[in-house]
C-alpha cells in the first residue's frame, strides 16, 4: 500500500462528544437531541446516567488516546500530516476543528469517524455536520473540501480487535463457549425506520452489517478457542417516544430469555461501538450487568476496539485507501465477511433518517444529486 496521504493535506477524527463534567451534561443532551422537542425534565433523567459517574462521559478521554495512537501509527509509517480531533456535540467542535486545520494551512482534509457502521445516526448525521461546518467556514472566507473514508465495520483490523476481545473475554469467563455460555453482540438500538432507510441504497442494513461480521467475529473465535461460539445480537440504548418502534430484542431483555433456557454463563459484546462509552459502562456494565446478577447468570463483558493495534493499523490502512483512490489508483480494499468493501462516496440519499424522506439538510461527502 502506498505510503502517501496525497491529495490529503489533514486528517480530522470526528465523534460523538460527551460532557466533562457536571455541569455541562445538561447543556450536552440539548445539543444531541436540538429540534426533537425534548422537556429538559426528560434530559435531566437521562443525564442521571452521566452523573453515575461523576457528570463525565469517557468518550473524549478515548477519543483523545485514539487521536494519540492514530497520530503515532501514521507517524511511523512516515507520514508526516496534522491529525485533528472534533466532535459532533461538545467541545472540540467539528467547526472549530476545521478552522484550525484551514488556518493551519489545510485545504482537503480525511475524516474518520468513530463510528464503524453504516445508519443515519452513524454516517449521514456527521456528514450533515461537516455540510454545515463547510456552510459556516465558506461564510467566514475559508475553504475547505472534506471527504471521508468508508464505514468500517468489516475492515480486517476491526474484526480482529473484536475476535481478540471476545477470546480474552471467555479466557476470563473460564468457561469454554457452548449452549450454556454463548455470546450477546450488542449494538446501540435505533428506529426501524432508520433500519429500514440504512439498507436502501447498500447491500446490507444496520442490522444487516452487524449479522454479517458478528458471524465473522464469532468464527474467528471459534478458530482461537476450539470450540463452537453461539452467539445472537441484542441492541441497547433504546430511547424516545415508548411508541415509536426501535430495533430489538433489548439486551436485558435476552439475557432473561438466556436465563429461562437455564444458561449461567454469558459473554457480552459490544461490538457495535468503536470503545468503552456511556452506552457500554451504563447501559452494559451497570444495567445488564445488574440483570445478569439479579439471574444468577455470570457474565463477562468483552473489551471494544479502542486502541487495540490492529484497529488502529487498520485505521491508517483505510486512510491510505482513500488517498489512493482519489489519486487514480486501484488500492486493495479488503473487508471480512459476505458484503465487501462499502462505497468511498455516499449515494445521495443513502442512510437517511427515514426511507424516501429528504429533509432537505445538506449533506458532505456524497454523490452529486441528478
Amino acid at each position: 500500500m502506498s505510503t502517501s496521504l496525497a491529495p490529503y493535506d489533514a486528517v480530522l477524527l470526528l465523534s460523538f462528544g460527551g460532557p466533562e463534567g457536571p455541569d455541562d451534561v445538561l447543556p450536552f443532551l440539548r445539543n444531541v437531541t436540538a429540534g426533537r422537542g425534548i422537556p429538559d425534565e426528560r434530559l435531566v433523567e437521562v443525564g442521571e446516567h452521566y452523573q453515575h459517574f461523576g457528570g463525565r462521559s469517557p468518550i473524549n478521554d478515548q477519543n483523545r488516546a485514539l487521536l494519540a495512537a492514530l497520530r503515532a501509527e501514521l507517524a511511523g509509517r512516515g507520514l508526516d500530516v496534522p491529525v485533528a480531533w472534533g466532535n459532533r456535540n461538545w467541545a472540540p467542535y467539528v467547526t472549530d476543528a476545521l478552522r484550525e486545520l484551514h488556518d493551519a494551512g489545510a485545504r482537503r482534509v480525511l475524516t474518520l469517524v468513530t463510528s464503524a457502521f453504516a445508519s443515519y445516526s452513524g454516517c449521514r448525521q456527521y456528514r450533515e455536520d461537516i455540510a454545515a461546518a463547510l456552510i459556516a467556514l465558506e461564510a467566514e472566507g475559508r475553504e475547505l473540501v472534506v471527504d471521508k473514508v468508508r464505514p468500517y465495520f468489516n475492515e480486517p483490523g476491526f474484526v480482529e480487535a473484536n475476535s481478540a476481545a471476545l477470546v480474552a473475554a471467555y479466557e476470563r469467563l473460564g468457561v469454554a463457549p457452548g449452549p450454556q455460555a454463548p455470546v450477546v453482540f450488542v449494538t446501540h438500538s435505533i428506529p426501524t425506520t432508520m433500519e429500514v432507510a440504512s439498507g436502501v441504497r447498500t447491500t446490507a442494513s444496520y442490522s444487516g452489517q452487524h449479522l454479517d461480521v458478528a458471524a465473522v467475529v464469532a468464527g474467528a473465535a471459534r478458530e482461537r478457542l476450539g470450540a463452537p461460539v453461539p452467539w445472537e445480537l441484542a441492541y441497547c440504548s433504546r430511547s424516545g417516544s415508548p411508541l415509536t418502534p426501535w430495533t430489538e430484542p433489548d439486551v436485558n431483555r435476552t439475557l432473561r430469555a438466556l436465563a429461562l433456557d437455564g444458561v449461567e454463563h454469558v459473554v457480552l459484546a459490544p461490538i457495535g461501538f468503536v470503545s468503552d462509552h456511556m452506552e457500554v459502562i451504563y447501559d452494559l456494565d451497570t444495567e445488564a450487568r445488574e440483570t445478569a446478577d439479579e439471574l444468577g447468570m455470570r457474565m463477562e463483558r468483552a473489551a471494544t476496539a479502542g486502541i487495540h493495534p490492529t484497529f488502529v493499523a487498520g485505521l491508517a490502512d483505510l486512510l491510505l485507501e482513500r488517498a489512493g483512490t482519489e489519486r487514480g489508483e486501484a488500492p486493495a480494499r479488503p473487508a471480512a465477511g459476505a458484503l465487501g468493501s462499502w462505497h468511498d462516496v455516499c449515494p445521495a440519499d443513502c442512510c437517511r433518517l427515514r426511507a424516501g424522506l429528504d429533509s432537505g439538510v445538506p449533506a458532505a461527502a456524497q454523490q452529486p444529486t441528478a
